[in-house]
């Protein structure tokens, strides 16, 4: 087991870059990448950081030369010979081959593309432009890093003893969560948290706490590196920035309702099984679903991602109902801010109605709420977005205005052209 506290105390050696492989990112990035590869490979985007916890003035925390050093070291990973084997021959959701060759061979060379850093207002402006299929793998790493450089920032006047101490109340905290967790009769839950983490070691020791504690009930991770090096089950298949892209690419308004769908067209063909799960939510639920061709009935099911969680559930099993599926046949994945408590709640009142799932995140990988003064550890709401593709800006709804992203003229164009009404805003935690 590795000694956390040591390692942060002593965390310039270069045994700990923050990022330390090209495959220390999500599943579902690498099966995007390679959808995007056969289908949109010359598309051309912008990806920009966006801090939503605009109180945390990260260019104030973090040392400009600390994170530079830090992007300029995923330039120079490339696939190891073990990584690309992996890939290559390992099964995934029981495919052999999920990998093409075309695709290895390209990702085995492939150098990520020149960022672009400066400050403003106390904040980090950084993008990433090019080629969508190679500006799309800075998503996981950029955030990761500056996640992990506001921790060590944070812990860099701590002693050693001091930062034993920390990281034992966090594994105790963590711990205590996953014995409320292993009363659960029936669950099934993931590690999603690589992207808002605290650190990649506390990511892995999240992993391994889990899978001796919860043993069956945990399913996997979706971080790559660590499931082949702990050899579990990578988890992971699609996010909002598909049909973000791909509705940004869309001529006229007719396009553009149908640019949801087409991303979901493309994917049926590669794709069968655990991996057809339909994430809903870009334009908003209600609407999608309506409007859903009746081919979608047939996917296994469906991952809830904004909005109020059993909302989005009673709303899918409704239209499934209402296609003539059987709800009790279909998978539902809870993924978006999820702690102990809710997990327990929806676990209950789903049980038996749908097959149901949790993608557990940041609350699993980040959560050092009330562990230092001043509550300065705690996670906050940082992604990275495409926010353009061939030079049009991209937009995203989401089922809680409060995510809601893009120009506000085109905001008001994709309600109109998708049916969106009345939203309940939520608070956007992480």
């Amino acid at each position: 087991m590795v000694d956390i506290a040591t390692r942060v105390y002593n965390h310039k050696w270069k045994i700990d870059p923050i990022v330390r492989s090209l495959i220390d990112t999500d599943f579902y990035k690498l099966l995007m990448c390679q959808s995007i590869f056969r289908n949109r490979p010359d598309t051309n985007v912008e990806f920009s950081l966006i801090n939503r916890s605009t109180k945390i003035r990260l260019a104030e925390l973090i040392d400009e030369g600390e994170l530079r050093e830090q992007l300029d070291h995923v330039r120079t990973l490339r696939l190891s010979r073990g990584e690309s084997t992996w890939l290559r021959g390992n099964t995934f959701y029981g495919k052999r081959q999920m990998f093409r060759p075309d695709f290895m061979e390209w990702f085995e060379h492939l150098q990520l593309p020149p960022y672009h850093l400066e400050k403003r207002d106390g904040q980090y402006e950084l993008t990433f432009e090019g080629r969508w299929p190679e500006v799309m793998l800075w998503e996981i790493p950029a955030i990761a890093i500056i996640m992990e450089l506001r921790s060590r920032a944070v812990l860099e006047h701590l002693g050693r003893f001091e930062l034993q101490v920390l990281y034992a109340r966090a594994m105790t905290k963590l711990w205590e969560k996953i014995e409320r967790l292993r009363q659960i009769e029936g669950l099934r839950i993931a590690d999603f948290g690589t992207r808002r983490r605290h650190s990649f070691l506390w990511q892995d020791w999240c992993v391994q706490a889990m899978m001796e504690g919860l043993e069956g009930k945990f399913t996997g991770t979706s971080n790559c590196l660590i499931a082949m090096r702990r050899e579990v089950e990578a988890i992971g298949t699609n996010a909002h920035e598909l049909p973000m892209v791909y509705a940004a690419l869309a001529e006229t308004d007719d396009e553009l309702a149908q640019a949801p769908y087409r991303v979901l067209a493309d994917w049926h063909e590669e794709h069968e099984g655990n991996l057809r799960i339909i994430l809903p939510d870009t334009y908003g639920t209600e609407g999608f679903l309506r409007n859903a061709p009746d081919w979608l009935a047939s996917w296994t099911g469906i991952r809830i991602d904004s909005g109020d969680p059993a909302t989005g559930a009673e709303t899918a099993i409704k239209w499934w109902q209402e296609r003539g599926e059987d709800p009790r046949q279909k998978l539902v994945i809870f993924s978006d801010g999820l702690d102990v408590e809710k997990i327990e709640e929806l676990q209950r009142r789903f049980a038996g109605r749908v097959k149901v799932s949790f993608g557990w995140g940041t609350m699993l990988t980040n959560d050092f709420r009330g562990l230092v003064p001043g509550d300065e550890l705690a996670p906050f709401s940082l992604v990275c977005k495409a926010v353009s593709a061939n030079g049009r800006p991209t937009v995203k709804l989401s089922d809680n205005p409060n995510k809601a992203m893009g120009p506000a003229d085109e905001i008001e164009r994709y309600k109109r052209v998708f049916g969106v009404g009345q939203q309940v805003a939520a608070e956007v935690v992480v």
